[in-house]
């Protein structure tokens, strides 16, 4: 088969598409305002639990079946999602996703009672299903072999949501009606939906990244990362379970429990963009072994120090605990066999999974012993990431550059 009857985005050392410099800044501009709102919706939701508690008379238990509605749909739809609107173009599947979210919201503002809140979550859950995977694979559509800086600032996005939109939520919530608040921010995604009509492309289709490789070598390679992806969220779930705790263990009060909380997601906002940055220079492995290494020894730090030099370390600490992320999410196409956007789902599945099932582990070693074991258990999963790294190396086609 010659070049002309090859699709541009499946030749050899061909970037896909070939991409203008503005179309990737708007493809990058789409995706990332569509992480930003809809992780902002998934943070959101925190904000309204204890709303919804006193509202619909709920105890703790049936609030966390209520939340897990949400978590649960939005881990289990990811590889269906992506199987079903793979066919779209990037513009219909992010507009999908957003406007499905955005209804879920406005069912659970409606006057449904109880049955809405429930059929309402589900719906937003089904629709942020379909943004991970699919605006994961726009970005690596978009740069090709020099995506993951652009991963990078992508996983940064929704961390800017995270932190901004539920932050916005608690502002209104003592003023506004929550129904309303919903209303807003679901108002918020049907601007984006208008928004993403001009800035995401048409074109559909999965890019692969240009590499030799045998199947077998890339699932090998890929299930190490994915194993490495869901220990890694796991490490970052188990000490933020503990870290009130041992704040308060440490002599802080409320307020302290809350700057330390904000310092540390201050901090793994800015390891998203720096880890991005971090594994172009150092490559995955070295990148994974630093950060890895750092967040084993911070995390027993913290464990140790006054509280003041503990409130001191916990940027740092956020950088290296959530930062690595970046680095994974970057080697996902490299390692995908061609399929990228189902390896972005299945990806996403694994860590959405670890995130979930790692708290109630990781509490129960806790109630069996104490927080301290805990806390040194959450340590002990970020250094056991190392050697799996260095199994992960034998797949990548280069420490550094990524070349064959």
């Amino acid at each position: 088969m010659n070049d002309a009857a090859t699709p541009a985005a499946s030749r050899p050392n061909e970037r896909a598409s070939g991409s203008s410099a503005s179309t990737k800044s708007r493809s990058l501009l789409a995706a990332c305002l569509t992480h930003a709102v809809h992780d902002g919706y998934t943070d959101g939701l925190y904000a309204f639990l204890p709303v919804w508690q006193a509202q619909f008379s709920l105890s703790y238990a049936a609030l966390a079946v209520v939340r897990a509605l949400y978590f649960g749909t939005m881990g289990v739809m990811q590889i269906p999602a992506d199987r079903v609107l793979r066919g779209l173009s990037a513009r219909a599947a992010l507009i999908i996703s957003t406007a499905a979210a955005a209804a879920g919201l406005l069912i659970i503002a409606l006057p449904f009672g109880f049955t809405g809140l429930c059929v309402g979550l589900v719906v937003a859950g089904i629709g942020s299903s379909i943004q991970h995977p699919r605006g994961s694979t726009l970005v690596t559509d978009s740069y090709g072999p020099e995506s993951r800086g652009p991963l990078g600032i992508y996983n940064f996005s929704g961390d800017l949501g995270k932190a901004l939109l539920p932050a916005l939520i608690a502002v209104l919530l003592p003023a506004v009606a929550w129904e309303w608040v919903l209303r807003m921010i679901a108002v918020l995604g049907l601007v984006l939906v208008l928004a993403l009509a001009s800035l995401a492309p048409t074109a559909s289709g999965t890019w692969s990244v240009p590499r030799e490789v045998t199947p077998s070598r890339g699932r090998r390679g890929f299930a190490i990362l994915t194993t490495i992806g869901g220990l890694d969220t796991a490490t970052r779930m188990g000490y933020l379970l503990f870290l009130p705790f041992l704040i308060q263990g440490h002599g802080g009060g409320l307020p302290t429990v809350g700057v330390a909380l904000a310092l540390l997601f201050i901090g793994g906002a800015l390891g998203k963009a720096i880890c991005g940055w971090l594994g172009d220079r150092l490559g995955v492995v070295g990148s994974i072994i630093v950060t890895e290494a750092a967040t084993a020894l911070l995390v027993l730090a913290t464990l140790f120090t006054p509280l003041t030099l503990t409130i001191i370390l916990l940027p740092l600490l956020g950088i290296v605990l959530n930062g690595t992320s970046s680095v994974l999410y970057g080697s996902v196409p490299e390692l995908s066999d061609g399929d990228t956007g189902r390896a972005f789902a299945v990806f996403y599945t694994s860590v959405i999974g670890a995130g979930g099932l790692a708290p109630i582990l990781y509490g129960a070693i806790a109630d069996h012993s104490s927080r301290t074991i805990g806390v040194l258990t959450s340590a002990a999963t970020a250094a056991l990431i190392v050697p799996l790294v260095l199994l992960l190396r034998r797949h990548l086609r280069s420490p550094i550059t990524g070349s064959v």
